[in-house]
């Protein structure tokens, strides 16, 4: 018998502490990116953001900012490039973004076997300016505890507040402030208007090419 949608929301929003299985793997430290799993002194951390430092002098180093996924919060973590980290694999999920819940949360729906699950402001951080309602991502679980959200390199949002577009206009080099239906502020270049589509950056939020309708 399959488990009612709200029974299966409540308990996956029971806290657990994952146990770490046997599905580790080992990586440089060059090769960690935004989603990747790290397991460091006994805790699971789901990297955020990384950043390639070279200072004026001394080597150069990653700087990895990770979310522990037991809820103890952020942490700031430098590696050499030639360090050896301990990585574990995760399960991804195709999911559907229905709605937010107005303080940070949303629900969404696995495309698999159509449950629905809760994600909370501190799993999803920023990714709701990147998701318009029904649009599809990755949701990355560690054992039956969703972790992180994994978006594609770019995504497709509509323009509704911005400057009126300049006709015959085609210079990119000069951009405008605008704002997407989901609420991500941008730059746009000048012949955008409202209500017209762009293609969006989701690793730094820049505009990177208007949409034709087909």
């Amino acid at each position: 018998m399959m488990m009612p949608a709200n029974e299966c929301v409540a308990a996956l929003n029971q806290p657990r502490t994952p146990t770490l299985h046997s599905l580790e793997i080992t990586m440089k430290a060059n090769e960690i990116r935004p989603g990747t799993a790290l397991e460091m002194n006994g805790k699971l951390y789901i990297v955020v953001k990384i950043g390639h430092v070279k200072p004026g002098k001394g080597p150069a180093y990653i700087q990895a900012k990770m979310r522990a996924v037991d809820g103890a919060g952020m942490k700031e973590q430098r590696f050499s490039g030639s360090d050896v980290v301990e990585g574990t694999n995760l399960d991804k999920r195709e999911m559907e973004f229905l709605y937010d819940d107005g303080a940070g949360g949303a629900t969404f729906m696995d495309l698999k076997d159509y449950d629905q699950i809760d994600l909370n402001k501190d799993l999803l951080g920023d990714t709701l300016l990147y998701l318009a309602p029904n649009s599809t991502c990755t949701v990355m679980f560690h054992g039956d505890n969703p972790v992180a959200i994994e978006l594609p390199s770019a995504v497709t949002l509509t323009i509704t507040d911005t400057a009126p577009g300049i006709k015959g206009a085609t210079a990119t080099n000069q951009l405008k402030e605008a704002v997407c239906d989901t609420g991500l502020k941008t730059r746009v270049p000048p012949f955008i208007a409202n209500g017209e589509m762009v293609r969006i950056s989701t690793e730094d939020g820049s505009y990177m090419s208007r949409v034709k309708e087909d």
